[in-house]
């Protein structure tokens, strides 16, 4: 784990989580310039007019950008499914101590050097997963598929049946950042709840699981690339960004306000919805 793809990695999940956590997404404005540039409005500039933003900013979008041959730049990451690690057991995960005050410890346990990529990398997760929920929001990092689906099922109800959805890339590609073309009506995911579960960088797998009482929605939109990619891409549109932080990275990017506009979002392959399986036999409805 190199030190630009642990800052990476860290960077992208904390766009993705931060859309859901306005107060603590929050940065001052001279830190998020710094780091990300003037607000640009993504779908508005073509990408050679992007060259002082972070590239993995490009994944935020609003609904009036769900239209059949809508094009804008988007950044999926890529990673070798072989060496990302695996969720343990539960008896295991649950033998390894999981807080951040157990982090020199966990130092020693992992032979991690303190200040190393990794290193960085598990403290931010620990303190990211010690963070007090906002207001309606409640959140678990899950360190097995056992406490993962635990925690779902706690969400969506002990008794429901429920589904996982997630971003799937149906052509091999090493290339990150491209623009693609919306091919089809996006299909609406019926989703009265949701969990979200993203993936974060640790010596083991642990996935960042939360839900929300805010209104939310889910799609699958089919996209292909300009260098003929195709990619079916778990898209979450947040509908009252009312409550966020005037600061959050999501407005810069898109260059809109507060309460003005849905906020909405690519997952990349490795992240995780889970949804209630629908009571309809038809389970996707199109949004036009």
């Amino acid at each position: 784990m190199g030190a630009e793809f642990t800052f990476k990695f860290f960077l992208l999940y904390l766009l993705l989580v931060m859309c859901v956590e306005g107060e603590r997404g929050a940065r001052d404005d001279s830190q998020s310039e710094g780091m990300h540039g003037e607000p640009v409005h993504v779908h508005d500039h073509p990408s050679s007019h992007m060259d002082h933003m972070d590239h993995s900013l490009l994944v935020f979008f609003t609904l009036n950008d769900l239209k059949v041959g809508r094009t804008m730049p988007i950044y999926f990451p890529k990673k070798d499914p072989s060496k990302s690690p695996r969720l343990l057991p539960r008896e295991d995960a649950n033998s390894i101590p999981f807080s951040y005050e157990k982090f020199p410890y966990l130092l020693q346990f992992f032979s991690f050097s303190n200040g190393s990529p990794q290193a960085i990398a598990m403290e931010d997760t620990l303190r990211a997963c010690e963070i007090k929920p906002i207001k309606g929001e409640v959140k678990f990092c899950a360190t097995s598929l056992d406490s993962m689906l635990d925690f779902v099922q706690g969400i969506l109800g002990l008794e429901s049946r429920f589904k996982v959805v997630s971003t799937t890339y149906l052509t091999e590609s090493s290339i990150l950042l491209q623009n693609y073309t919306i091919l089809e009506v996006p299909k609406e995911v019926p989703a009265p709840k949701m969990v979200a579960c993203h993936t974060m960088p640790y010596a083991y797998a642990v996935f960042y699981c939360h839900s929300q009482e805010t209104k939310n929605k889910v799609f699958m939109v089919s996209l292909i690339g300009e260098n003929g990619d195709r990619v079916e891409a778990l898209a979450v549109c947040h509908l009252d960004t009312s409550q966020w932080s005037r600061n959050h990275v999501s407005f810069k990017v898109l260059g809109i306000e507060p309460g003005s506009s849905d906020v909405c979002h690519f997952f990349p392959e490795d992240n995780l919805v889970y949804v209630p399986m629908p009571t309809m036999s038809n389970n996707l409805i199109n949004v036009m």
